[in-house]
């Protein structure tokens, strides 16, 4: 049994069955305090899964870290800067109406989301460390043309597929 505290414990209680359902666990929670049991990967994955959503993803993006095998980090952007800058870094990393997270977004095919001083990320386990590593040069001061030209250098240069990926179909 794995426990967790939550600040937006509503978004778990309103959608309880069908994370039951989906991550193969049982939930009982007490306040912002969510409870949950079940095998060692689907605890995991539920912590994963009640992270990304208390972070703000939306369900849907929530519940694809189960379904299609992705990943959730948060970077933290306070342990990138001085204490002064903080404000004006989170205006670079959002940028005009989100411009600079939609275009990470676009870039790295990962979900951006920011809640206070840290960055929550969901993607594929290959292009999350891009992902981290241009949110990180955005944050340290790098021009965001040169974090762009790098990601768009590496989309073109493509992983190749060994075949050894299980495929759900």
């Amino acid at each position: 049994m794995k426990t967790i505290i939550l600040d937006k414990i509503v978004r778990i209680i309103k959608n309880k069955k069908k994370l039951e359902k989906l991550l193969n666990v049982k939930i009982t929670n007490k306040g912002k305090e969510v409870s949950f049991e079940g095998s060692a990967e689907d605890e995991f994955i539920a912590t994963m899964v009640f992270d990304a959503l208390d972070m703000g993803f939306s369900f849907s993006d929530a519940s694809l870290i189960k379904e299609k095998d992705l990943e959730f980090d948060r970077i933290n952007i306070k342990d990138f800067v001085r204490r002064g800058n903080v404000e004006k870094v989170r205006g670079r990393l959002i940028g005009k109406n989100g411009s600079v997270l939609k275009a990470l977004s676009e870039l790295t095919k990962c979900s951006f989301e920011m809640k206070g001083n840290e960055v929550g990320i969901v993607g594929d386990p290959e292009n999350m460390k891009p992902a981290i590593d241009a949110v990180i040069q955005i944050v340290q001061g790098s021009k965001h043309s040169h974090v762009y030209k790098g990601l768009e250098k590496r989309e073109e240069d493509p992983l190749l597929d060994l075949g050894l990926k299980e495929k759900n179909q």
